[in-house]
């Protein structure tokens, strides 16, 4: 939740309840509920994830209800927190990214979440699987045409007001509006209308991180009990609707879903974030051999618009001492210079980022002829997107930029690249992370048995399953550690019920922050086919049973 948002907020004395205290469940309470959550996991048709603030204090953003909440504070009068980061440099947190992995596996069939932080967006749910019933900070909406705009920057206004962008749409043009409720307005029926579905078809909703006060938003989850489903709540303090749920954990969010995406056998995918910004290089023939030009770097929602990953430009010209470097500060950043027209030039820019980026600057090389045609050219943004998060997970290159589009207009002459730039790169899965949220190293993975829609899956390549569900290294059981079958599902070999004794034992562990060792080393190409083959070794195949032998 952005500080911004809440004095945007108009004032009302009765938010409910604020500042309870957190409960913990005992380490072995804690233990055998991650266990039985799994189990439900495992068994749901129809899962269907119900998030609060919660799930995003570990990225930073302060919640409102909690003993350092915003509302708590406010009420007692005490200076309010200050987030750790820039709120539109906040990263998803670790549930936010095993939600990403439990949709991507088709285990997770909806989000309905009342955060307005676009974390879920931001991480890797669909669009189409997410209800935002409160709205979100960074998306616009059309109300002419419907079209919705997601920015990289934290609109201006709440209470579904006018902003100062409008459509884009040629045949549209209207005036944009935020989408942030304020307390007088309604859910949005096409928010509430496809919550309200699939609560209803849910035989699970996970709520996580929610006290569940703010109504009618906190009757959702209810109704899925019509049909027979269940309601599991994980949140550090009681909610009204404990009474109603047939699983409660009071624990930190973060730690019980590693637990559960352990015993489950799913890996926790790396958050990879890619900005885009666009780079200009305008002309203005003069009479004579000169011609004026100017360079701008600019965001892709136009010249008005901030590009809010960026602190500040460097420009300096290789070879061309006569040529004097700039440095620019102000958005938007702009350098104009005449030169000679026949003269071609060198041009390195330097992006210097703002705090909450993985890497400090990097650097973008173009080469000006003034003389040379341009040919405009359009690539599959999905593919360069892709082959940007390959680039960082393998080689740890933040930094890293590609070039979507090139185009060119008169009136003046303007040469246009959209350039995309891996910013952000944060894992999840690594020993240090592993550690920092208190989930211990597996020595061997025995988990739960796969979810029935995983086992439809594709293969994937090295490279791929890295970057989702990891390379997993599986030897074949002894036969006196085999776990024993149980209505179809594998249950946790010693071992695993071990490490999980031990998650449970560290209570208070504090979140690795965003800003806190992003980078950890990610398996090269290389590593990943050597494990492909030791497994092959073993003798085992990709699903954990024997192979058969050659003839």
């Amino acid at each position: 939740m952005s500080l911004g948002y809440a004095e945007k907020l108009s004032y009302r004395e009765d938010v409910g309840s604020v500042g309870m205290a957190e409960v913990f469940d005992p380490p072995e309470a804690l233990r055998k509920k991650i266990e039985e959550l799994a189990m439900l996991i495992q068994k749901s048709k129809h899962l269907v994830a119900f998030t609060g603030a919660g799930i995003s204090t570990s990225s930073g953003i302060p919640d409102f209800r909690g003993p350092e909440g915003i509302w708590t504070l406010q009420r007692e009068g005490k200076v309010l927190p200050e987030a750790s980061l820039p709120f539109h440099r906040a990263m998803p947190s670790l549930t936010h990214m095993a939600l990403v992995e439990l949709e991507k596996a088709g285990v997770l069939k909806f989000v309905i979440s009342q955060n307005i932080d676009n974390l879920h967006l931001r991480s890797g749910i669909p669009r189409e699987k997410l209800a935002e019933l409160h709205g979100n900070s960074f998306r616009e909406l059309c109300p002419k045409c419907g079209l919705e705009y997601i920015r990289d920057f934290e609109v201006e206004t709440i209470g579904m007001k006018k902003t100062s962008r409008r459509c884009s749409v040629k045949k549209c043009g209207g005036k944009l509006r935020d989408t942030v409720l304020d307390w007088e307005n309604a859910l949005p029926p096409e928010e509430m209308n496809p919550a309200t579905k699939h609560c209803k078809m849910a035989d699970l909703v996970l709520c996580l991180g929610t006290s569940l006060q703010i109504t009618p938003a906190c009757n959702l989850p209810v109704r899925c009990l019509r049909g027979g489903g269940k309601i599991v709540i994980v949140n550090l303090q009681p909610t009204p609707k404990d009474k109603k749920a047939a699983l409660v954990i009071h624990g930190q969010v973060d730690k019980i879903i590693a637990g559960v995406m352990d015993l489950l056998n799913l890996r926790i995918p790396p958050y990879v974030r890619i900005d885009r910004f666009q780079l200009s290089v305008s002309q203005s023939p003069k009479r004579g051999k000169y011609v004026k030009w100017t360079m701008k770097v600019l965001s892709v929602d136009g010249e008005k618009s901030p590009v809010p990953f960026l602190k500040s430009v460097e420009v300096c010209f290789p070879g061309r001492p006569d040529m004097k470097s700039a440095l620019l500060c102000d958005q938007p950043f702009s350098l104009t210079r005449e030169t000679v027209k026949s003269r071609s030039f060198k041009m390195v820019i330097q992006l210097n980022f703002v705090e909450g980026c993985v890497c400090s600057s990097t650097k973008i090389e173009r080469t000006v002829n003034f003389l040379d045609s341009v040919k405009s050219y359009s690539c599959e943004k999905s593919s360069i997107f892709q082959q940007l998060r390959d680039a960082a997970l393998q080689g740890l290159d933040c930094g890293k930029h590609a070039i979507l589009e090139k185009k060119k207009s008169s009136n003046p002459s303007t040469e246009t690249t959209l350039h995309a730039i891996v910013t952000s790169l944060l894992r999840y899965d690594e020993p240090q992370m592993l550690r920092q949220s208190g989930v211990p190293e597996s020595n061997g993975r025995c988990p739960l048995k796969q979810h029935e829609s995983l086992v439809h899956q594709k293969d994937e390549s090295p490279i791929n399953s890295c970057m989702s569900h990891g390379p997993q290294d599986q030897t074949e059981m002894p036969k006196e550690a085999e776990a024993p079958k149980s209505n179809g599902v594998n249950l946790m070999s010693q071992s695993k019920l071990v490490n999980l004794e031990k998650l449970c034992r560290t209570s208070n562990v504090e979140i690795l922050k965003p800003n806190e060792s992003l980078i950890l080393r990610e398996a090269t190409v290389t590593e990943a086919k050597l494990k492909v083959a030791k497994r092959n070794r073993t003798g085992v195949s990709r699903n954990g049973t024997p192979k058969k032998a050659k003839t």
